[in-house]
């Protein structure tokens, strides 16, 4: 029996949207996934930034100033260790991945720790562009076009847009029927190419009489020379 896939779908809320300009992580916010069905197992925490959050992150998420203020620093064991325990070895689902892991990575790289490397990583949004190309391919969007409900998301925050983004992974991947599919990981790696099912070693003998095949050769005879049975 094969062992099942573990991803972590990832979520962050910034400062600002510029890490190389010094914005900083404020929130994360993550969902394992098992064979791409979130388990309930979560990771979210608030970081102190240490610097003011812009005007335009408390508007969309709603988180200030005073809501970091007490919360532990990104190299505090309590986030950094915490959160790298979570994720382990395995692939990180996020939306617009590179937003994400410029930040993480500058995070880790504060902190002396090794970045998550590129190949760790796919994008849902990418997969939307090559899925509906030229169609809206926003988080939002997305929701929309799948059906998943947004009515609790009157602001954004790590850990319920990472639920969201959850969802739509298993959509953009063939929706939940395909998750509960009995196929193991090679079998989905090759779909499409997929060998024919193998033949018996020895044909199970017929189980028509001699008098039912004659009685049917009667019938087909009296359909007339045209009849789709006798063409080649």
């Amino acid at each position: 029996m094969t062992d099942p896939i573990r991803e972590i779908a990832f979520d962050t809320e910034t400062t600002g949207l510029k890490h190389a300009e010094g914005d900083r992580i404020i929130e994360m916010g993550a969902v394992e996934l098992l064979n791409h069905i979130p388990t309930g197992n979560t990771f979210r925490t608030l970081i102190n930034p240490k610097r003011l959050v812009s005007a335009d992150t408390v508007r969309i998420t709603g988180i200030t100033d005073d809501h970091l203020k007490d919360a532990p620093f990104f190299e505090d064991p309590l986030v950094v260790n915490a959160f790298l325990e979570f994720v382990g070895d395995d692939i990180i689902v996020a939306h617009n991945a590179g937003f994400d892991r410029g930040f993480l990575n500058m995070e880790l790289a504060l902190c002396g720790r090794a970045p998550i490397h590129d190949d760790r990583w796919v994008d849902t949004a990418a997969m939307a562009r090559r899925k509906y190309p030229g169609a809206p391919a926003s988080l939002d969007a997305l929701c929309k076009r799948f059906d998943i409900s947004l009515e609790s998301r009157t602001l954004h925050g790590a850990l319920l847009d990472s639920q969201l983004l959850a969802s739509v992974y298993l959509e953009l991947l063939g929706g939940r029927a395909r998750a509960f599919a009995f196929d193991t990981p090679e079998d989905q790696a090759t779909a499409g190419t997929r060998r024919p099912a193998s033949q018996r070693p020895q044909p199970l003998p017929p189980r028509i009489t001699e008098a039912e095949a004659a009685a049917h050769a009667e019938f087909i005879e009296s359909l007339g020379p045209d009849t789709l049975w006798k063409r080649a």
